[in-house]
């Protein structure tokens, strides 16, 4: 196998990593959302074997357990094809140890969050530690692209590169909050929508209120900063990959209010409630592989292929 072919592996095994981790943030919004979180009440076997009779919610729960455990070989496996061409830029190697090692820690938190009946501390830690390497892969993905942008006048992309990181980080607190309203029982705090109580501010007297509110109010800075972020790119000619991801989070962040409205409208079903997640988790993906892309020139990774 040649350097070229080796490198191109390395990218399609990375960007297989980045779909299964957006698959996995989907399935373990469905754990919850479907109360299978404690169906095993052991960890890592099921009660005390690796092959349980997957029915009801042991299905989703050890399913969940099995994806995970398939995204860490994955992982690996992308770091290993990847180590030889990764050689001239040793930042890629590093990141991808750190990958591993971040996925070996979310695995225990996984763990713990069984052995200790799903602490809303530790339960929280493990989604933020998804959505982490999540970002983490991503970079990787976008690092790695034989497609990436060839040199041009990167001046236009300033703005861009301080509207995606901003976007981005938004969004990795909006959803950790989203986790924190989730596993504190928060979600339905808040009966109608928009309103609250039938307000725009609530009487903010108690803690649930107060994080499920503040979950509405980062929602819209989000959207606010998509928004501002796709208009933007509009004027961003010669790189049409950076304004097709400007756009396409904008529709996203759109659907994902939507399906906030929904998700309180439908008493937080499986399906509105699980998407909710899942569009985070792409939109975290969209802007930051944006970033990556805008500061290419900075991470050294632009060639012209």
């Amino acid at each position: 196998m040649n350097a070229g072919n080796r490198s191109s592996n390395h990218h399609k095994l990375y960007l297989l990593s980045t779909m299964w981790t957006l698959g996995l943030l989907f399935l373990g919004s469905i754990v919850h959302a479907t109360g299978s979180s404690l169906a095993c009440p052991d960890w890592p076997t099921c009660y005390g074997t690796m092959f349980p009779e997957m029915t009801g919610g042991i299905f989703w729960e050890h399913l969940h357990r099995l994806v995970a455990g398939g995204l860490i070989l994955v992982f690996i496996v992308a770091t290993w094809v990847g180590w030889e061409p990764a050689k001239t830029r040793p930042a890629l190697r590093t990141w991808s140890c750190i990958g591993i090692i971040l996925l070996l820690i979310q695995s225990v938190f996984g763990g713990l969050t069984v052995i200790l009946k799903l602490p809303d501390a530790i339960s929280t830690t493990h989604l933020a530690l998804a959505f982490l390497f999540l970002s983490l892969v991503t970079v990787l993905t976008a690092a790695t692209s034989p497609a990436r942008m060839a040199q041009r006048d990167m001046r236009p992309l300033s703005t861009i590169k301080m509207l995606g990181v901003l976007s981005a980080t938004l969004i990795f607190l909006q959803s950790v909050l989203g986790g924190v309203v989730r596993h504190t029982g928060a979600g339905l705090v808040c009966p109608d929508v928009p309103l609250c109580f039938g307000e725009w501010i609530p009487p903010l007297e108690t803690v649930s209120v107060m994080i499920h509110f503040s979950h509405r109010l980062l929602g819209v800075l989000v959207l606010i900063s998509l928004v501002i972020l796709a208009y933007k790119s509009l004027k961003v000619r010669h790189y049409p990959l950076i304004r097709i991801l400007a756009l396409t989070a904008a529709g996203l962040g759109i659907f994902q209010v939507v399906l906030g409205f929904i998700s309180v409208y439908s008493l937080l079903a499986i399906i509105p409630v699980s998407l909710h997640t899942l569009i985070a988790a792409a939109l975290q993906c969209c802007t930051v592989y944006l970033s990556t892309l805008a500061w290419q020139e900075r991470m050294d990774v632009v060639s012209i292929d």
